[in-house]
């Protein structure tokens, strides 16, 4: 995408893009400590939308292009946009939770894949190195370096440990809009794409198949699963580009990020 449409932030603009951050992060912690067997994903899509909507934000998801839940809740070989309702968490599950919330004309938009109880050392494996990606990708997130630079680095890390990166869904700039340019892809060669500015705002968002990449949208055209059925991860956070280390928006007010 060209340079000219991609949003620099303004400082005032930056406050108030962590002002949605800190909410959208404690609205996915919330979720993440809610992850039990017996827990029904509505119970924790109407915890996270009163969340939200306690501290005067709305849910960003929310009738976003039709979606009828305040939280993506993807379980197991669900990658990604799983319709929260009736079903039961089981011992063993891996639940990814994505989050957004709206405040003062901006976004957040995190994400967490989480443990439901016990589960086997592969699926906690696929939670680690996907969430270690973010942070390998993120390491590249400075000014002067191109977006591709970003998922070049996640697909690295994401390969060397086994797994696969999601080719079909990618991450995206926030701020005013849910989505913005540029496009944040988690896989391809680096030295590509827009150079990264200060005052840019990303959701950068490693997707990872513990099987091969390829998913498919189920009929309710929204959950996509992976096509093998193997599990899968997804982490995220919205970041901003500075003159120096890129800083986490989706941060909850004692440091955490997931």
């Amino acid at each position: 995408m060209a340079l000219e449409m991609i949003s620099l932030k303004s400082q005032r603009e930056i406050e108030a893009m962590r002002r949605a951050g800190r909410i959208t992060a404690q609205a996915r912690a919330l979720a993440g400590s809610m992850i039990k067997p017996g827990v029904t994903t509505h119970e924790i899509d109407t915890a996270v939308r009163r969340f939200i909507e306690s501290h005067g934000a709305k849910p960003s998801f929310l009738g976003y292009a039709g979606f009828p839940g305040s939280a993506c809740i993807s379980v197991n070989e669900e990658v990604i946009h799983g319709i929260p309702g009736p079903r039961k968490l089981k011992e063993g599950d891996i639940v990814s939770v994505d989050v957004g919330a709206f405040i003062g004309g901006f976004h957040g938009d995190c994400a967490a894949t989480y443990a439901c109880g016990e589960i086997s050392p592969e699926a906690q494996k696929l939670i680690d190195v996907t969430q270690q990606s973010f942070w390998e990708g993120i390491k590249l997130a400075r000014k002067g370096f191109r977006v591709s630079d970003i998922g070049h680095a996640v697909q690295e890390y994401v390969e060397a440990n086994g797994f696969s990166v999601v080719r079909d869904f990618v991450g995206h700039g926030v701020g005013a809009k849910l989505h913005e340019p540029p496009e944040v892809r988690n896989f391809g060669p680096a030295g590509h794409g827009p150079r990264l500015l200060p005052g840019m705002t990303l959701a950068v968002e490693p997707m990872v198949c513990a099987g091969d990449w390829q998913v498919k949208v189920l009929s309710d055209k929204w959950t996509t699963v992976s096509l093998d059925g193997s599990l899968t991860a997804h982490y995220e956070n919205s970041i901003l580009i500075t003159d120096g280390e890129p800083e986490i928006l989706t941060v909850t007010e004692d440091g955490a990020y997931v």
